[in-house]
């Protein structure tokens, strides 16, 4: 599935026949771009262990777990809800606490993200010789982090100078988990462009949901979009988010969205197999 670009595989582990310390290193294979599958993470559906509907188990590409990920929470709300696990409405437990989400239509789905754990508005970070003055946010609890960078020109950026920059910041000291890098311009009323670096991926991906998320968020604390339905506009399409604030707090975060079924099938990579029956 994809989730305005953001690709996942994702398996049924309803039942338990697949053992939960093999899922880092299968993600890792089927991952793969050109090897296997491809993809930017995979997702696990699993029992709940919580009053929820099943959990969400969410694994990047490089085989890392990730404590949540806005856009393959929509698209798993869609696999649970069109596969029975779930109904209008769905109830997920993540590693970074319960996700709840709604059914719009047949494609879109809209969910609530983590409240932020850590908000900071004021986050300067200095980078390459050159000042940064951006935000930092932690989705959920163990949170998620994201750093959000304003871009002057964003769009004429070139690619390899941009990813360079993502990468620094990606990995800078300032940022002790590691963060997601999302890189931001406000471009008309309610509208802002994002390009988000992704740790675990290590490259920019098509959009990232909580990164979408993080930057509205950021944004209408600081004034500078109104925080209802705020159009992000990344390379694989728009995302929507509402951003509830009260006393310079985020209350609620609402990410609405495509989702895309691409394929169903049964997964027969060779090393994949050969790893389990230890040929």
């Amino acid at each position: 599935m994809n989730g305005a670009g953001n690709d996942f595989l994702i398996l049924n582990n309803m039942d338990g026949s697949l053992p939960e310390e093999r899922f880092p290193a299968m993600a890792k294979l089927l991952c793969e771009r050109r090897l296997s599958i491809g993809a930017d993470g995979m997702m696990v559906v699993a029992p709940a262990r919580t009053d929820a509907d099943f959990r969400m188990l969410f694994y990047n590409a490089d085989g890392s777990m990730g404590e949540m990920c806005g856009n393959g929470a929509r698209c798993i709300c869609r696999y649970g809800y069109e596969n029975g696990l779930a109904g209008e409405t769905q109830r997920i437990e993540t590693t970074a606490g319960l996700v709840t989400g709604r059914r719009i239509d047949r494609r879109r789905y809209r969910i609530r993200l983590n409240d932020p754990s850590i908000l900071k508005t004021d986050y300067p970070v200095e980078c390459g010789g050159s000042p940064y003055r951006g935000a930092y946010i932690e989705l959920g609890d163990p949170g998620l982090p994201h750093a959000v960078i304003p871009i002057r020109g964003l769009a004429d950026i070139p690619a390899r100078e941009l990813f360079d920059l993502g990468r620094a910041l990606r990995h800078h000291s300032a940022y002790p988990k590691g963060a997601n890098v999302n890189f931001c311009e406000v471009i008309g009323t309610d509208h802002v462009l994002v390009r988000t670096y992704e740790r675990g991926v290590e490259d920019f991906t098509y959009a990232c949901g909580t990164g979408a998320g993080s930057t509205v968020a950021a944004l209408t604390l600081q004034g500078l979009v109104s925080g209802q339905n705020v159009r992000v506009s990344m390379p694989g399409g728009d995302l929507f988010v509402t951003a509830e604030c009260q006393h310079g707090a985020v209350q609620n975060l609402w990410l609405t969205g495509p989702t895309n079924i691409v394929c169903i099938g049964e997964v027969t990579d060779e090393d994949l197999i050969s790893d389990r029956n230890g040929e």
